[in-house]
């Protein structure tokens, strides 16, 4: 086999590695060769096993571990480096219901394919460790997790979760009873039940998770969605909100990554006010106490638990159909900023509690019940929102904030025309006039406090987690509720013991919806559904849990994954924890990091890890987009520009973003040499073609199957050209020119080593056991030292461009030193882990080339002992000098003079001038 063919060699690396567990993990990291224990956690955001199997931007990310884990292995540390699926999820259930076929089974085929994939492009993970979130010896402790969780309060003066024991029992609820103290613990659990709002659509007859519903009606069928409460079961992750903004500052994460996670949490300071209606007070959050003399209107929300109350009589029919209406809407419909405001009066006031005046009492949809107290105070003259609602029911605005009078639109603030969100002079407040607003909000804030009707608080956009699903294909609660002899709850509850976890999921004769708002596990088996434990009957929770829940700490589990009598052993998790490095896509950057982080900080407060984060360093991975087009210009005659008719501009880049069509331009004169303009015509430079790609999409016809790219190319041309697109956290669009260009630098590698113009399997004429020349040895260190340093900070791209230089440089060498070979493959092993280890062996390795130790380099060796400096008569070169790097002029101008070539052809001449340039030219002007 004298050519390079990655069909025949990489599936025989790949049976090598799986038969030799060549990449499995220690239970407990082991001393290197230096003797010191190091260890280094590498975690892929695990992917969800779809029917469509990979595309090419799945290993991007995939790769990038890869290549890390490879390279630390090689540098004596021991890697953990492992792989699973997140395989609960909608797509499963969806195909059960048209098909009847279990979801386990498709779950499990989907598996079986990215498991062929995954392999098949050679990364190095520990098969071993492998886990699904389906597998019942992995949501047994998903469930473990929750009964912690439901077993934990949180102690605000402490800071931590505590066992459910530990809470203090206020004597007024003790001397109610047992049933008092049961429900008051349930109150402070931080997994607890509430009625939540749901999206259930009559017409199919199901509960549908929210990425199921597009502007306010069902994915299938376009059927209206109804918004309704529904008792589900809730995390308090709220209480969490303060440590998990601390917990960023220490993070090795992108800044962007901890804004995004800050501004979801959305930390504010100001004033809980409460607005007297009769014997009740409806209380409001609000950041601006300073505005409160402005208040002219109340607003809460359509879902308010106060809006039956507050509605009067004659308003009642108003209010029940606007309500109805509300329900039918999705959150982003109902706070788009550009719609028409909408809403309807209660027939209510409120006493404003700074003036002492009754404002109306209104609903409306632009108002949440999710956010805040889901109750506003309107102050109309400085809030958009507020502005646009009393513009269209012409309700009162009274300015209580006078706006610098340098604002350019200070006119149409003072005359009414626009609202003033700002801050300035209070104006319109009573004993607050003429102060700034900013020292208002404390000083209103105090007052109110005096009076009883107001206090200083601290309030989080985030809410409290909403854990429910009316789904079958989720893992089942370990929650039991008590009923009576006639089947009536009791109100009380308890878990499932542990020793009877995990608690599987019913079989049902069928998985189609049963057309009642609640789970379909309601329609399983009596004997699944009852239990009695301690002489008491007891019915199971129906609903599941979100496909969240696996995913928040499959972390843990590749540690100790066998581990069938606890959660994780301590000592593993201590020696493994916390994860060095994790890699994923800025999808996740918000949900997924902020419920793994909760439930890591508490399992840290009970005991069960010993780091208060889980993920020390993420790095996002940069999408990977379809092929160009070059749409968008026609020339004269209407046909469209091919990628035939475009060239890369001066200075090769490539311009535009996701989501754009291509646009052409004719450029002015001065512009034609502009350089970074993308690409122009051929056939004219002064057009330029704005290029454009776009995520890949199976509607758009551009996924590109990486099983395509293998096939014709080679894994290991698929890992290398990936990481040569450019910068990991780039967005890059894909090329398969460039996957040619990459196969062309693997086919020097193997031509370095094998001689492919003869019949017999036979190495290199040009290989020898002669020690490297200088050159040679200068360019093996340099090679060494950047690509040592660029895979070591993550760069991946510029480590392979110096690895191509190598192989230019050595190909072009009448002989290559047996051992220099030898060292490069080490360094180029992690990128193109297959070709490596086949020449590693036809050089007489045996083994693994991965078990070999990372070279390092020698700084003397980088230093250049002599250059070559040309040596030019009247600007053209006629000779060349090999003299000291830091020889000064004469001594460069004696050398050049000397040289016998030199010297004959200046002979007899006159030297006019001399232009020497330590280290770079001597050029001789003669006549």
């Amino acid at each position: 086999m004298p050519r390079y063919n990655p069909a025949e060699i990489e599936p025989r690396w790949q049976a090598f590695w799986e038969s030799d567990r060549t990449f499995a993990t220690p239970d407990m990291p082991v001393a290197g060769p230096d003797g010191t224990i190091k260890k280094r956690y590498v975690l892929d955001m695990f992917p969800y096993p779809s029917g469509d199997g990979l595309h090419v931007g799945h290993p991007e990310g995939y790769t990038a571990t890869d290549i890390t884990s490879r390279f630390w292995r090689a540098r004596g540390e021991s890697v953990l480096h492992p792989m699973g699926f997140d395989a609960f999820g909608l797509p499963a259930e969806e195909h059960a219901i048209k098909t009847g076929e279990h979801p386990r089974i498709q779950t499990q085929r989907n598996i079986d394919n990215f498991t062929r994939q995954l392999k098949m492009l050679g990364f190095s993970y520990d098969w071993d460790r492998v886990l699904a979130t389906t597998d019942e010896n992995y949501f047994k402790w998903t469930q473990f997790i929750f009964l912690e969780l439901y077993d934990t309060w949180f102690d605000a003066e402490q800071q931590k979760g505590r066992p459910i024991a530990e809470l203090p029992i206020p004597a007024d609820v003790s001397a109610k009873g047992d049933d008092a103290v049961h429900h008051y613990r349930d109150a402070n659990r931080l997994a607890y039940e509430s009625d939540a709002l749901v999206n259930w659509c009559p017409k199919l007859g199901t509960v549908l998770a929210n990425e199921e519903v597009q502007d306010g009606k069902s994915e299938v069928g376009g059927h209206p969605v109804k918004r309704i409460p529904l008792r589900q079961w809730m995390l308090r992750i709220t209480s969490y909100a303060e440590r998990l903004l601390d917990g960023l500052d220490d993070l090795e994460w992108p800044l962007g990554i901890k804004k995004l996670q800050q501004d979801w949490i959305g930390r504010s300071t100001g004033a809980e006010v409460d607005f007297a209606v009769g014997d009740e007070r409806l209380r409001v959050y609000t950041t601006r106490p300073d505005t409160l003399f402005g208040a002219t209107y109340m607003v809460i929300a359509p879902e308010h638990a106060m809006v039956q109350s507050l509605t009067t009589a004659q308003q009642r029919d108003a209010v029940t159909a606007y309500c109805e209406k509300a329900s039918f809407k999705s959150d982003r419909e109902r706070t788009e900023g550009d719609k028409v405001k909408t809403g309807v009066f209660t027939g209510s006031n409120a006493i404003n509690p700074v003036t002492g005046s009754p404002i109306p009492i209104w609903i409306a949809d632009y108002v949440l019940a999710g956010y805040g107290t889901g109750a506003i105070m309107a102050v109309p003259a400085h809030d958009v929102r507020d502005f646009e609602f009393a513009k269209q029911f012409d309700l009162p605005i009274i300015q209580v904030v006078e706006p610098p009078k340098t604002d350019p639109d200070y006119d149409a603030y003072v005359s009414g025309e626009k609202c003033f969100a700002g801050h300035g002079i209070a104006i319109n407040s009573g004993r607050f006039d003429g102060m700034k607003t900013e020292n208002v909000k404390s000083e209103i804030t105090e007052w109110l406090t005096q009076e009883g009707t107001g206090v200083e608080a601290v309030n989080y956009k985030l809410r409290d987690w909403l854990f429910s699903r009316q789904r079958f294909w989720g893992e089942p609660f370990p929650i039991l509720h008590e009923v009576d002899d006639a089947g009536r709850p009791t109100g009380r509850k308890r878990g499932v013991p542990v020793e009877q976890l995990p608690v599987r999921l019913p079989e049902l004769e069928d998985f189609k919806p049963h057309g009642r708002p609640e789970p379909p596990l309601a329609k399983a088996a009596d004997d699944w559904l009852f239990v009695n434990i301690d002489g008491k009957r007891y019915r199971r929770e129906t609903n599941t849990m979100p496909q969240w829940a696996g995913s928040c700490w499959y972390y843990l589990r590749y540690i100790d994954n066998k581990n069938d009598s606890a959660l994780i052993d301590p000592e593993k998790e201590k020696a493994w924890m916390p994860v060095d490095l994790y890699v994923g896509g800025a999808e996740h950057a918000v949900l997924h990091l902020l419920y793994s982080r909760f439930w890591h900080k508490v399992l840290f407060d009970r005991g069960h890890v010993s780091t208060a984060e889980p993920f020390g360093r993420l790095v996002n991975q940069g999408m990977i987009l379809g092929e160009v087009e070059y749409t968008g210009y026609e020339d004269e005659a209407g046909n469209p520009v091919s990628a035939n008719e475009v060239r890369r501009d001066a200075d090769g880049n490539l311009s535009g973003k996701s989501g754009e069509t291509l646009v052409a331009k004719t450029l002015q004169d001065e512009d034609v040499d502009k350089k970074g303009d993308g690409f122009v015509l051929k056939s004219d430079a002064s057009i330029r073609i704005e290029s454009r790609a776009h995520k890949m999409s199976k509607s758009r016809g551009n996924v590109v199957n990486p099983d395509v790219i293998v096939r014709e190319y080679g894994a290991d041309s698929l890992r290398l050209y990936e990481m040569f697109m450019g910068p990991l956290e780039a967005t890059k669009p894909w090329a398969m020119t460039g996957v040619g260009g990459v196969r062309n630098f693997l086919d020097r590698v193997w031509r370095m080593v094998v001689d492919q113009d003869s019949d017999d399997d036979v190495l290199s004429p040009g290989l020898t056991d002669a020690a490297c020349d200088e050159g040679q040895n200068r360019m093996l260190n340099a090679t060494i030292k950047r690509v040592t340093e660029d895979t070591e900070n993550m760069q991946y791209n510029t480590a392979i461009a110096r690895m191509m230089e190598f192989t230019n440089f050595f190909t072009r060498s009448e002989t290559r030193p047996t051992d220099a070979i030898k060292t490069f493959l080490i360094l180029l092993a992690p990128y193109a882990p297959h070709l490596c280890e086949e020449l590693h062996r036809r050089l007489g390795g045996t083994g693994s080339i991965a078990k070999l130790d990372w070279p390092t380099w020698d700084e003397a060796a980088l230093v250049e002992s002599s250059i070559e400096v040309p040596v030019q008569i009247n600007g053209k070169i006629k000779a060349k000098v090999n003299i000291a790097p830091d020889a000064t002029k004469e001594a460069l101008a004696e050398m050049a003079l000397n040289d016998p070539k030199v010297k004959e052809l200046i002979e007899g001449k006159t030297i006019v001038k001399r232009i020497i340039v330590p280290g770079r030219l001597v050029n001789l002007v003669i006549k």
